[in-house]
């Protein structure tokens, strides 16, 4: 039977998902806890990334090395940078870059040195089941109709019709929260949808072990100056449950 890791960015954010799961088992691996059991009939394996990009990529490699998962993905918030993209928003990522890697004149700017690559692209298939689950989540969010989601919740922070983006996500090892930071990012690199801080270290460990991996952000500010207002609700609030609907959503697709 294959396995399945669902990563987490942030606490509230895997307390759901470990909720959900009948019977999961910790098993500590370099301070990590990772929880091992089944959600909605897959072998799955939840852990808390970590925040930054080093730590990201400590628990991507446990997880295929110690875990043997075949499979990863990975959710949490991220600031929005597209002029389009507003909070409430998710973006499916159909690449990552690392926004701080800069070793230059040696290698362009934002290439991973020694690999040729800047821009690490998930798995495909993976990508697409996710896309469709968030499209079905947020329909379900706009008409206050799913499971998981509350129309009175999503309205205290000014959400009444959610999008789904697909695009480039940026990561870096820096919370991004200020209007000239985010608007440097837009220049330098104008695809951008979204910034966080841990998804393409995610990416180049899968690249490198050949595991697939997807990756979807709940967008919780715009990266500016009023980035950290309410962020430790909105998580609890909205991004939780958004991100717990949309794993199970694509579990349901992936057991089709």
């Amino acid at each position: 039977m294959s396995r399945l890791a669902i990563v987490a960015a942030m606490h509230d954010e895997l307390r759901a998902v470990l909720q959900a799961m009948p019977d999961e088992v910790p098993r500590v691996r370099a301070g990590r806890e990772f929880w091992v059991g089944h959600l909605d009939g897959h072998e799955v394996v939840a852990v808390l990334a970590g925040i930054g990009k080093v730590a990201a990529a400590t628990t991507a490699t446990l997880l295929i090395t110690e875990f043997q998962v075949d499979r990863i993905l990975f959710t949490g918030v991220a600031g929005g940078l597209g002029e389009h993209v507003r909070v409430g928003d998710v973006v499916v990522a159909d690449g990552l870059t690392q926004h701080d890697m800069d070793a230059s004149p040696l290698f362009p700017r934002f290439e991973v040195p020694l690999t040729g690559v800047s821009r690490f692209v998930p798995d495909a298939a993976l990508s697409d089941v996710l896309w469709r689950a968030a499209q079905t989540v947020l329909a379900e969010a706009a008409g206050a109709q799913g499971e998981h989601l509350d129309g009175a919740r999503l309205r205290a922070f000014g959400i009444t019709a959610p999008r789904g983006h697909r695009g480039l996500i940026i990561s870096g090892d820096r919370f991004v929260s200020t209007q000239n930071e985010s608007e440097a990012l837009r220049q330098a690199l104008p695809e951008a949808l979204a910034v966080e801080m841990e998804g393409a270290a995610l990416a180049q460990v899968c690249h490198d072990f050949n595991v697939p991996c997807a990756v979807v952000r709940t967008v919780s500010d715009r990266a500016d100056d009023a980035a950290h207002v309410d962020f430790n609700r909105f998580m609890a609030e909205v991004a939780a449950h958004y991100s717990l609907a949309i794993v199970r959503r694509a579990l349901r697709l992936l057991a089709a």
